[in-house]
């Protein structure tokens, strides 16, 4: 990255918006972070505090926001459903409102802007796997309208500024992305399943398990962040970041059994209204235009999410995790000088 930029990252706290801003600090960058704490967690960015160029700011997208920056990458919204589902018009004013905010922001400082926009756009898809250019299946008076036409009204938003006003934007959408600082209860399905096993409580498994997602670990998402956002004027997507290995929900469930050492057997509940029965993106566009491709399979990157959420659990790294990989699981904990034990090393 050439030079210093001032760069705001809206839902900065939480999961994706901590590591971006820890990737944005690496480069050289000033940072502010904006969150009104509704799913993100301080305890994401302490150890950034100490940094001079890094600054956290408490305040709501819905309502406008007055500051000068370079760059905004727009990630506040609840995204697992049991939040999003929580507040569902609280959902849908986060994802327009704020949009109509942000992108009014970029408007007036001539700003590039990224949305973090998501695979949930495709709905229940009858294609696959899912091109950009498909046009989705959405229920749009259902229980995940909220989320699903939230992001779908911010992705029309976007390209409308584009288009209207000269504003540089760029879109992604994310398909399912695990890793450390996800929350233990936020439902989704590989913390769900992690947080099971290490509890020995049953796996649960809604529908069949025969449903399938693809999981990409966020290292691998962050890198596809930085490149659409550095990829000339004319790239502005929507393109698909995403990992294509496809698994079945049961495949993961039964991965993560046998990486724990868990007792957990598996319970199979009824599938929820319009949940996807596959899930798979096609990257290709994200390969040609900006060099991308995931790089760490899902076991490796099970490995250092297990690790995480038995510290987590715990309050401390019991097992399974040498000191090394200990660090790089968890850079927060190392630069805020927490002690990490690991008598056993990972076989």
């Amino acid at each position: 990255m050439h030079g210093q930029k001032r760069i705001m990252v809206t839902g900065g706290t939480g999961f994706l918006g901590s590591f971006l801003c820890e990737r944005l600090l690496r480069e050289g960058n000033d940072v502010l972070c904006v969150d009104n704490y509704y799913t993100g967690s301080r305890d994401n960015v302490l150890h950034l505090l100490d940094d001079p160029r890094f600054e956290v700011l408490r305040h709501d997208i819905t309502f406008p926001l007055y500051v000068e920056v370079d760059e905004i990458y727009n990630l506040a919204c609840p995204a697992s459903p049991v939040h999003y589902q929580h507040d569902p018009v609280q959902t849908v004013k986060t994802n327009v409102h704020g949009a109509i905010n942000m992108l009014g922001l970029a408007k007036r400082t001539k700003a590039k802007i990224f949305q973090a926009s998501t695979s949930e756009v495709y709905g229940d898809p009858a294609v696959h796997p899912q091109p950009e250019e498909y046009r989705g299946s959405v229920n749009p008076i259902g229980p995940r309208a909220c989320y699903d036409e939230g992001k779908r009204c911010a992705e029309t938003l976007f390209f409308d500024y584009h288009r209207q006003y000269g504003v540089e934007i760029r879109v992604a959408r994310i398909f399912n992305t695990y890793g450390p600082r996800m929350q233990t209860n936020d439902g989704r399905v590989v913390s769900n399943f992690i947080v099971q096993a290490l509890r020995n409580e049953p796996i649960t498994i809604f529908g069949n398990g025969r449903q399938t997602r693809s999981f990409c670990y966020v290292d691998d998402l962050i890198d596809g962040f930085i490149r659409l956002m550095g990829a000339p004027a004319g790239v502005t997507g929507p393109i698909n970041l995403g990992n294509p290995g496809e698994f079945q929900v049961r495949e993961l469930a039964e991965m993560v059994v046998e990486m724990t050492g868990s007792k957990s057997g598996i319970v199979f509940k009824d599938l929820p209204v319009d949940d996807p029965t596959q899930r798979k993106p096609d990257i290709s566009r994200a390969t040609q235009q900006l060099g991308w491709q995931p790089k760490v399979n899902l076991r490796e990157g099970l490995e250092r999410t297990i690790a995480y959420f038995e510290w987590k659990l715990s309050g401390g790294v019991k097992n399974r995790l040498s000191a090394k990989s200990s660090q790089e699981a968890y850079p927060h904990l190392a630069a805020a000088n927490v002690e990490l034990t690991a008598p056993e090393a990972i076989r």
